[in-house]
């Protein structure tokens, strides 16, 4: 032992000896490391950079029929393993941790194949180690990761099919003069790919319309997605909107979030409730339907997405823009294309379509059921403030409290009150029809008679379109 170095002790993991001779303790791991490989697996072999086997041991070359390894030795890797993979890995110089190879006459084999390269980095070989033959050995990861390929592919599958539009224009009902100016006006949009703003009261179809025209338009197999304005807290709004970057503010997701433009890019994006949209935010949005490019909550990336805008609400949003609540460029750009949705106390002729379409719906929850000529000609006379959202629920509510087949009046006069109405129609003197056609007529004239015979203001009253008012008035004598 020269003067000065360190003799090489028992455990060659004694520190001392470590730091005093590096270089030594790792010759001395990678072949304590080749020694338990070699011994721990089914075979091992040795290429050059030519692919040409110069090393394989006797129990590996015994597995492909060689009684001693120098009958292996200076042949092609592929003459002696016919599936072997080692050439890709001499070529490419990537290693390649784990693969099963077909092994003729065997069982496959799961191997890991690394390359071998000289001091200046230069590829000169590669080795490889026959790690199992039993592919059991396997079967707990192989298992664990087709589960989780499974519930990923489950997933996703479930995400595109919310992203779908749920609605067609044949589930806008309705072959009323109203209804049929409607649909005409949106199938229109459908085809082109201007903003869309669908008007109107709650419940009045705003959301059918939407899914409808997407459904129909050239986008229709990119994503729809949608957000409600009013649903969604005001300090998360931007971030649902526009996504925001990791750690972007407290609480956030720590990989962050993908917002909603980004999501429907091709496609569609539904914003229900603009009205509803903070002032802060209105420039944001303006700059991505002017430029179609944003920046996420926190980050410096510009994101671009190709995103077509149907806006629905049910706010007067020019009485909005007046009152400084709404930007007025905002709402130049987004009324484009502008569609009003009636709501149904104008859409009257459509209400037995509409009160079939429901129970044909609830039939699967609440049995089948039907509705008398009556019962709808009572409903005729509600001024429905919900719409048609209110008539579904007037209506299941009235198939659970009834146990008839068929809905009749007093089944629905126990929900709604359409005012002097009901006394008319129990009055012993008078028929059904004969009844409804005099309180009809009587309510309009009191209304005409309260707006001092203007006709506009006694249809406000009574919560109903002027044209409407004007064809009532026509069928039932009344002099304007």
């Amino acid at each position: 032992m020269t003067s000065g170095s360190v003799a090489r002790p028992e455990d060659p993991l004694d520190l001392t000896y470590l730091l005093a001779d590096y270089d030594s303790v790792r010759q001395w791991a990678i072949q304590s490391m080749f020694d338990t490989m070699e011994d721990f697996c089914e075979g091992t072999v040795i290429v050059d950079h030519e692919a040409r086997i110069v090393w394989i041991n006797a129990r590996y070359a015994a597995r492909f029929g060689f009684a001693e390894p120098a009958g292996a030795i200076g042949r092609p890797v592929e003459e002696v393993i016919q599936h072997s993979q080692m050439r890709e890995v001499v070529k490419s110089g990537k290693p390649q941790l784990l693969d099963i190879m077909p092994a003729a006459g065997h069982e496959s084999l799961v191997v890991t194949r690394l390359p071998l390269k000289n001091k200046g980095g230069q590829v000169v070989g590669a080795i490889g180690f026959a790690l199992f033959d039993q592919l059991q050995s396997l079967s707990p990861i192989v298992a664990k990761f087709s589960q989780l390929k499974k519930e990923l592919a489950n997933a996703q599958a479930s995400l595109a099919q919310a992203r779908k539009p749920k609605y067609s224009f044949s589930s806008f009902i309705g072959t009323g003069e109203a209804a049929t100016e409607v649909k005409r006006r949106a199938q229109r949009a459908a085809q082109m790919d201007s903003p869309v703003l669908l008007l109107g009261e709650t419940g009045t179809g705003k959301e059918v319309l939407a899914h409808a025209i997407h459904a129909a338009s050239p986008r229709a197999d990119k994503p729809l997605v949608s957000i409600n304005m009013a649903a969604i807290p005001e300090t998360l709004l931007e971030a649902e909107l526009f996504g925001a970057a990791p750690g972007a503010y407290s609480g956030l997701d720590r990989k962050g979030r993908i917002g909603k433009f980004e999501l429907a890019d091709g496609g569609t994006l539904f914003l229900d409730e603009m009205g509803e949209l903070p002032l802060a935010l209105q420039s944001k949005l303006l700059r991505v339907l002017q430029d179609k490019e944003f920046e996420a909550l926190g980050a410096n990336q510009v994101i671009r997405a190709d995103v077509r805008i149907i806006a629905a609400t049910s706010a007067r949003l020019l009485q909005r823009v007046e009152a400084g609540a709404f930007r007025a460029d905002l709402f130049y750009r987004l009324n484009v294309l502008t569609i009003e949705t009636p709501p149904l106390r104008d859409r009257a002729e459509d209400l037995p379509a509409l009160c079939q379409s429901v129970l044909d719906d609830l039939a699967l929850t609440c049995g089948v059921r039907h509705i008398s000529s009556a019962a709808v000609e009572y409903l005729r006379h509600y001024h429905w403030p919900g719409n048609v959202r209110e008539l579904r629920n007037v209506l299941e509510r009235a198939i659970m409290l009834s146990d008839r087949a068929e809905l009749q009046v007093d089944d629905l006069a126990a929900l709604i009150d359409v005012g002097s109405l009901r006394s008319a129609l129990t009055a012993p003197d008078q028929d059904y029809h004969s009844a409804m056609h005099a309180f009809e007529k009587r309510l309009i004239e009191e209304a005409l008679q309260a707006a001092g015979g203007r006709a506009t203001l006694a249809a406000q009253r009574l919560g109903i379109g002027r044209a409407t008012l004007y064809k009532k008035m026509t069928a039932l004598g009344i002099s304007r």
